[in-house]
This record gives C-alpha cells, sequence and structure tokens, in this order.
C-alpha cells in the first residue's frame, strides 16, 4: 500500500483510515516504538476495565474489559473481517492473561502494574512522535485510538501475505 497517497482515494474506510495514519508515522524509529507501545497500551487498557470491581454477584472480574473488547471487536469486524477475526485472537490473549495475572497477582497489583506500563508506554509514543515531528493521530480523532492496534495488526497480515 502506497502510504503517499491521497486518504480518500480508497474505498474501504479501513483502508483510508490506514491511509491516514500511515502518513503521520513515516519515520522508522517512530513505527518501531508504536509496534511495541500500541499493544501495550491495548493490553493496559484491557488490564485496567479487568480491575474495575462488578457490583453483585452475577458476574466477575473482567465484566467490563469483554463489554468493552466487545464493542471494539465490532467495530474492527465491520471495518474488515478478517483484521476483525484476528483482534478477536488479540482480545482473547489478552483476556486470558488479565485472568491469569489477576488470579496470580491480584487486582491491586494487577492495576499498579497496568498504570506503570500505560505511562511508560505513551511516554514512549511521545517520544515517537517527536521524533516524527508529528502530533499523534488521536489528537485529530479519537477513533485513531481504536485504528493503531489494527494498524498493527494490519502490517502483520501483510508481512505474512495475508489480506484484509
Amino acid at each position: 500500500m502506497n502510504t503517499t497517497a491521497d486518504p480518500q482515494a480508497f474505498t474501504r474506510p479501513i483502508d483510508r483510515w490506514f491511509a491516514s495514519y500511515s502518513a503521520d508515522h513515516q519515520n522508522p524509529v517512530n513505527q518501531k516504538i508504536h509496534y511495541v507501545a500500541v499493544p501495550l497500551i491495548l493490553w493496559t487498557v484491557t488490564a485496567l476495565l479487568w480491575c474495575i470491581p462488578v457490583p453483585g454477584t452475577w458476574f466477575q472480574a473482567g465484566f467490563w474489559c469483554a463489554l468493552a473488547m466487545f464493542a471494539a471487536w465490532s467495530f474492527y469486524y465491520r471495518a474488515s473481517r478478517p483484521l476483525g477475526f484476528g483482534m478477536l485472537a488479540v482480545f482473547i490473549a489478552m483476556a486470558w492473561f488479565n485472568r491469569w495475572l489477576y488470579g496470580e497477582i491480584g487486582g491491586a497489583m494487577l492495576l499498579k502494574v497496568a498504570i506503570a506500563v500505560f505511562v511508560l508506554a505513551w511516554i514512549a509514543q511521545f517520544i515517537g512522535h517527536k521524533i516524527e515531528g508529528k502530533k499523534p493521530s488521536f489528537l485529530t480523532d479519537l477513533v485513531y485510538l481504536l485504528i493503531g492496534p489494527a494498524w498493527i495488526l494490519g502490517k502483520s497480515f501483510r508481512a505474512f501475505g495475508l489480506k484484509f
């Protein structure tokens, strides 16, 4: 995909989102930072949601995380079925990891770890954008907070010759 092409030239919304996101992420160092920081931020958000107490006895820890994952997955699935299934696999892995960590270290420690990783990953993101010389995409549209993880996954798909 030519990342310097006009984003409006693509027919699918996901292609336009990716073209626009790619235009803000041309520097190889910034891209490498994003390959690490974006998945970490996604994980921390799921972990933070995992730690929100659930009222009553019908639901267990992770309920709010599952709701948010379902909403995000719906966005990805509508944008591209292959990306939707890829993100579903990512979400299942993160949910499993969160459940395991919650059981091993408890909710209070999971919360502390997630906050620390969240802050460090965002610092890395802003350093990457300082190197890039462009502001983060989400400052123009919050949807880019959802596009970042899909963009990373899309790059992985392309690396393996998979279409999305």
